[in-house]
C-alpha cells in the first residue's frame, strides 16, 4: 500500500514589503535625510565658527526671516510665479506648434532648426534689455524673456519624439492609406508624449530661471516686484538672511514645478508606457 502526499496548490500571498523598504517611500525619505544632515551641518558650522549673519546666516535665522517677512516675500513669490507660469505656457504652445511644423517636412526642419539653437545659445541677459525696450508692458516683456529661455527643450524633445516612431507602424499606416493628419494624431503624438513630458520637466525649471533673470534685468520695484527685486534690495541693505530666504523660495518653487511635471507625466503615461510603469 503506497502513501500519496498531497501538495497544496493554493497561491501564496506575496511577501509584504516593509514601509521603509518601499521604493516610493525611499524616493522621499532618502533625499529628506540628506537634506536634514546638510542643514544640521550648516547650522553647526555657523554656530561653532560664530559666523556673522551678514556673511552666512544660519538656517534657523533664515527660517525666522522667512516667517517675519512672509508678506513681502509672499507677494514677490506670486509675481515671479505668475511670470513663470505665463512664460512656461507660452513656450509650451510655441514649442509644440514649431515641432509640428518641423515634422511635416525635413527641409523645413533643416532650414529653421539652427535658428532654434541660436535662441538657446544666446544669453538672455544680452537680449533682455532690448525686449524690455520693445515691449512696453513690464510683465509681458519679462514673460517673453523667460519663454525664450524655456522654448528650446520643448522644440528639441517634441521634435525628436514626433520622429521617433516605429518604422513598421509607419508602414502599416501608409499601407492603410492613412492621411498625414491621422498619422500625426494616432501615431506620432502618442510616440512623442514621453519626450514631450521630458521637455516639460526641463522647461519648467528654465522658465523659473528666465523669470528671475528677466526681473533682475528689468529691475522693477513696488507692488509688481518679484523675488529677484527682493534679492537685490536685500543685497543693497546687507540683509543677507532675507536674501537667503528669497533664494529658498525660488529653490522650493523649482522643485515644486519639477514634481508637478513628473506627476503629470505619471498621470498621462503611467498606465501604458515603460518609462512610467513601476518595475519594482
Amino acid at each position: 500500500m503506497t502513501a500519496t502526499n498531497t501538495v497544496s496548490t493554493a497561491p501564496r500571498a506575496p511577501a509584504r514589503v516593509p514601509l521603509l523598504g518601499q521604493p516610493r517611500v525611499q524616493r522621499v525619505l532618502y533625499p529628506l535625510l540628506v537634506g536634514v544632515v546638510l542643514v544640521a551641518l550648516w547650522q553647526g558650522l555657523v554656530t561653532v565658527m560664530e559666523l556673522p549673519p551678514y556673511l552666512v546666516p544660519s538656517p534657523m535665522l533664515m527660517m525666522q526671516t522667512l516667517i517675519t517677512d512672509r508678506v513681502p516675500l509672499g507677494n514677490a513669490l506670486l509675481v515671479t510665479l505668475k511670470i513663470t507660469v505665463l512664460s512656461f505656457v507660452l513656450a509650451t504652445v510655441l514649442g509644440v506648434l514649431i515641432s509640428f511644423l518641423f515634422v511635416q517636412s525635413k527641409r523645413i526642419e533643416t532650414a529653421l532648426f539652427p535658428y532654434a539653437v541660436l535662441l538657446q545659445v544666446t544669453p538672455i541677459v544680452a537680449v533682455a534689455p532690448l525686449i524690455i525696450i520693445w515691449v512696453k508692458n513690464p510683465t509681458a516683456a519679462m514673460t517673453v524673456c523667460a519663454a525664450l529661455v524655456a522654448l528650446f527643450p520643448i522644440i528639441a524633445n517634441t521634435t525628436l519624439g514626433l520622429r521617433s516612431i516605429d518604422p513598421d507602424l509607419q508602414s502599416y499606416f501608409k499601407l492603410n492609406r492613412a492621411s498625414r493628419w491621422q498619422q500625426l494624431v494616432r501615431l506620432r503624438i502618442p510616440s512623442a508624449l514621453p519626450y514631450f513630458f521630458g521637455g516639460l520637466r526641463i522647461s519648467s525649471g528654465l522658465a523659473l530661471i528666465g523669470a528671475v533673470v528677466a526681473e533682475f534685468v528689468a529691475g522693477t520695484g513696488g507692488s509688481g516686484a518679484g523675488l529677484a527685486y527682493q534679492i537685490l534690495q536685500a543685497g543693497f541693505q546687507l540683509n543677507i538672511p532675507r536674501m537667503f530666504a528669497a533664494l529658498l523660495l525660488i529653490s522650493l518653487t523649482g522643485v515644486g514645478l519639477f514634481v508637478l511635471m513628473a506627476w503629470l507625466s505619471k498621470l498621462a503615461l503611467g498606465s501604458w508606457h515603460a518609462s512610467e510603469i513601476s518595475q519594482d
